[in-house]
């Protein structure tokens, strides 16, 4: 988009919505570096990130305004790109259509780790938080019927459903799932899917990339790139039966993106 285009856009969007609205995403996924760069993008002079880091407005908040959205980017100068990095979105089932209602042509950014070492962290995490009582294999073992009503029930706009956001271990590591759900309601150019583990090893390159892709003019990396809400390293210790459960569970995960990106992880069950 032009530097014209944009400033006539963001004059519609004040007129319509009484403000601005994101130039872009980050939709996914949890634990997958989302914090880490949302850190980046906060020191790029020329973008601009709502003080809290999810907004959450196409999910916990769906029912709210889009006035109210709009508030949390009243602050932007005219030269700036507003994101939202919201990260539940990729998982939610409701997110993508209400974001094409919104926000047709928005671009996204995804990022996406090892499933298996995701699903790892995401349980640690609760554990940690003190949101997830049980151990890890019977936590595995509950998962189906803790969500079997959690997709009905989060169709209300506003409704927040727990077992959703909190024990959803196998269930957001289905990236396949995700993203195809997402390629019903965007073109794929739309949505850049990177591989969380290079944007760690070569974080140069991958800020490249995530500024290009976006239309923000490209900056040197800021800051060597944050390990950001990292956990203890739980997940070394997780027995070897329960990872061949896991990759066992997540296979056509990694073969789909493996056919569709080119993206592998080396992971072996241990």
């Amino acid at each position: 988009m032009s530097h014209l285009s944009r400033q006539l856009h963001h004059s519609w969007q004040h007129v319509r919505y009484g403000g601005r609205l994101p130039d872009f995403l980050v939709i996914g996924t949890q634990k997958g570096g989302t914090t880490s760069l949302h850190q980046l993008l906060s020191m790029h002079q020329q973008v601009y990130l709502p003080a809290v880091k999810e907004v959450h407005y196409f999910t916990k908040h769906a029912d709210e305004s889009v006035q109210w959205y709009a508030r949390f980017f009243a602050d932007a100068r005219a030269d700036q790109w507003c994101g939202d990095i919201t990260p539940y979105y990729l998982f939610h089932p409701y997110a993508a259509p209400r974001i094409q209602a919104l926000l047709p042509h928005v671009p996204m950014v995804v990022l996406l780790r090892d499933p298996v070492e995701r699903a790892l962290s995401q349980y640690f995490m609760e554990q940690r938080r003190g949101d997830e009582p049980l151990a890890l294999r019977d936590a595995l073992a509950a998962e189906p019927e803790r969500l079997r009503h959690s997709t009905t029930a989060i169709a209300t706009p506003g409704v927040i459903d727990t077992h959703h956001m909190v024990h959803s271990y196998v269930s957001r590591s289905r990236y396949d799932e995700q993203l195809q759900h997402y390629f019903r309601f965007f073109p794929r150019t739309q949505i850049l899917v990177l591989k969380s583990e290079q944007f760690f090893q070569d974080p140069a390159s991958a800020w490249h990339h995530i500024l290009t892709f976006l239309g923000i003019p490209v900056t040197p990396l800021p800051m060597t790139l944050p390990h950001a809400n990292a956990g203890n390293n739980e997940s070394m210790h997780v027995s070897a039966d329960i990872r061949a459960l896991l990759h066992t569970s997540l296979a056509p995960t990694y073969t789909w993106l493996k056919n569709e990106y080119g993206i592998e992880w080396q992971t072996i069950p241990h």
